[in-house]
């Protein structure tokens, strides 16, 4: 694990989980005049846990927790930061009063089936503040709505420090999850996504900035075209069944249909 600042200025830190498979996110603390404000908080205790350890390390209250979107494994950690607001999208905030798909979550991530039991049990904070446009959420931080992997996804900008925390509107060395989204649309708001910062902290993968935000955006396209052709994104992981998802939800959204792939079905054992 890794948590350390990024790029020039102080008050910035990353939080990158190797690998960033299915179940291994990103996170991210910033600091501000009244306190921090955490972007994501991972899935399973021993994801969040020590991630939470470490923001308490930095001595500082944590005024805020931000969600990127309503995946699992960026929001089941919400409850390590039991006084802090919590701002997500009105998606994020339909998803997380919702039942948790708990013997979903275990097919499609069978490694943390454990930690789901627990989460099942714990739950997850409510959203408390709805995030529906782009505004200054203090004076260094900015909240931008977009839509792509999710129709509800946020991104979190650090002008003065040139970051932008993308979560899964970014994946780097990793094979993107259109399930949910529009490959098409996600690639356009990926495009704009490089002019933003720097230094672009994905949802899963390593730092990246305007390379791997240009090879994302291409994959995205091939999707949405029905095929990928050979290109940087044959060394990402989990390519298979991820391909098969991202072309078939493409396919499906290109006939009207706003459905859930039936590769991704399968995933999750239905």
């Amino acid at each position: 694990l890794e948590f350390r600042r990024v790029l020039f200025r102080s008050g910035v830190w990353t939080w990158l989980q190797p690998g960033g498979e299915s179940g291994v996110s990103n996170a991210g603390v910033i600091a501000d005049d009244d306190g921090l404000t955490v972007v994501d908080t991972l899935m399973v205790r021993e994801q969040w846990e020590p991630f939470a350890a470490a923001v308490a390390g930095l001595g500082r209250p944590v005024r805020r927790v931000v969600l990127t979107h309503a995946h699992i494994d960026h929001v089941g950690g919400t409850s390590a930061f039991p006084m802090a607001s919590v701002l997500g999208s009105p998606q994020t905030s339909d998803l997380l009063d919702g039942a948790m798909p708990v013997d979903a979550y275990k097919s499609f991530m069978p490694a943390f089936a454990a930690g789901f039991d627990e989460l099942a049990e714990l739950g997850t904070r409510p959203v408390t503040h709805l995030v529906t446009d782009a505004a200054a959420l203090t004076g260094r931080i900015e909240v931008l709505p977009a839509s792509g992997h999710t129709a509800g996804d946020l991104m979190v900008l650090v002008p003065d420090a040139d970051v932008c925390f993308a979560g899964d509107l970014c994946f780097f060395g990793v094979t993107p999850l259109a399930f949910q989204g529009d490959p098409a649309v996600w690639a356009e708001v990926v495009d704009a996504v490089g002019d933003l910062a720097e230094v672009i902290v994905p949802g899963h993968g390593p730092l990246g900035g305007e390379r791997e935000v240009r090879d994302l955006g291409d994959y995205l396209r091939h999707c949405a075209a029905g095929s990928v052709p050979a290109g940087p994104w044959d060394a990402w992981i989990e390519r298979d069944p991820r391909d098969t998802i991202n072309i078939e939800r493409a396919r499906l959204l290109a006939e009207g249909r706003d459905e859930i792939p039936p590769a991704m079905l399968r995933a999750l054992g239905y």
